[in-house]
């Protein structure tokens, strides 16, 4: 019986249609002659196995809860769809899809089974939500038909066994988070200035020596991975262009899939790892100051304009850090590469070779890209203040 709900609300058409189908489907489980218990864990078992469906079509974790949580007509659908990965976690054993960041995005999303029993999950969510058996399995079925419904999407590639971290990478690495991390505390502008182009200086530098120790092994898995970050709204096409400013001063691309709330970043690991945490970093001070120059911005009048002000603001800070960096980038290669003999023969035909392979590797992952054209870009004041906020941030001047 639970078979034929799932079917029935699956192939609902989108509306009305599936409002109906999800409630008629509600009735029938919560009325369901086998008893309560039984259907608990028969749901249970469908929902670990949908979300298995969905390693198959290239799906991750985190890539999951946020598809549906940026599409749920209801916040409520978010829970089981987290049960659900806990669920199928729980019987293992991994997806041969699972990558590296699989068990962080588990714990990171809080997936674990909590409740006592399969055959008392529907009830222990009831009472946990406070709501009707009714109402949960209303939830549950527009959560499972969500799953269900998703388009299969292109799969990362499988990721090269990492390499242990040598103690200088390790303790390069921590410094790193570690200056991004005041930066994005401090109140003061020339604190962060200087926080954040050390940063930098310490990105351009491991990323150098990374690739020099590859290069002297060369070894075969030493190829691009790839991995994807959210990017959600608002200002969707702003922050997709800020990641993409990143990931090319860091030797990576970036390639945005805004139906799927994602950009696939695609590179060699250790600057994955550096376009990530200054991403992060960057995308926090942007939208700090964004906000702080847009209540300005209302203050004087202007509040019908405010949207257009703050998206022109970030595409106008994207594309003023993007030469900072880019220029940061060019400048610690030059500085490797004449500081010592012999040192330029080395790194620069390993850095082509990189090159070369992380635009084969996204050639092969993404053959049909197109460029995205930026709209809603007609607030001259939020241009100049968004470059004015890169240019204050001096990010990559050592």
């Amino acid at each position: 019986m639970v078979g034929e709900v799932l079917g029935a609300v699956r192939y609902a058409d989108d509306g009305a249609a599936a409002e109906d189908a999800i409630e008629a489907g509600a009735s029938r489980l919560a009325a369901a002659s086998e008893g309560w218990e039984a259907v608990s864990a028969a749901v249970l078992r469908a929902a670990a196995d949908a979300v298995r469906r969905c390693w198959a079509g290239g799906w991750e974790p985190a890539d999951l809860e946020r598809i549906i949580r940026r599409d749920a007509a209801d916040p409520a659908h978010v829970g089981p769809v987290v049960d659900a990965l806990a669920a199928d976690a729980r019987r293992g054993p991994r997806p041969p899809s699972a990558t590296a960041r699989w068990d962080d995005q588990l714990r990171r999303l809080g997936a674990e089974v909590w409740w006592p029993s399969d055959a008392g999950y529907l009830d222990a969510l009831a009472a946990r939500r406070r709501t009707t058996r009714f109402e949960t399995a209303c939830a549950v079925l527009a959560a499972l038909r969500a799953l269900a419904r998703l388009p299969r999407i292109t799969p990362l590639p499988a990721a090269p066994p990492p390499a242990a971290a040598s103690p200088g990478a390790s303790r390069a690495l921590g410094r790193i988070r570690g200056l991004l991390a005041k930066a994005e505390a401090t109140d003061y502008a020339e604190e962060a200035e200087a926080l954040s182009a050390k940063a930098q200086e310490l990105m351009a530098r491991h990323s150098i020596d990374e690739a020099l120790l590859a290069g002297a092994a060369g070894g075969p898995a030493d190829g691009p991975g790839a991995i994807r970050i959210g990017i959600e709204g608002p200002y969707e096409q702003a922050k997709a262009l800020l990641l993409d400013a990143v990931a090319t001063a860091n030797r990576c691309q970036a390639v945005w899939s805004s139906d799927t709330a994602f950009s696939t970043l695609i590179g060699h690991g250790p600057d994955l790892e550096a376009t990530e945490l200054l991403y992060t970093s960057l995308l926090l001070q942007a939208t700090t100051a964004m906000h702080r120059a847009a209540d300005a911005h209302h203050t004087r009048g202007r509040a019908r304009r405010t949207r257009d002000f703050r998206q022109t603001f970030l595409v106008a800070y994207a594309d003023r850090v993007r030469t900072r960096l880019t220029t940061a980038t060019e400048t610690a290669t030059t500085e490797a590469t004449t500081s010592g003999a012999g040192t330029a023969a080395d790194l620069l035909p390993v850095l082509a070779a990189r090159a070369l392979a992380v635009e084969e590797a996204t050639s092969t992952l993404f053959p049909d890209t197109a460029p995205v054209r930026l709209r809603g870009l007609n607030d001259a004041e939020g241009w100049h203040q968004g470059r004015a906020a890169a240019d204050r941030a001096r990010l990559g001047e050592g």
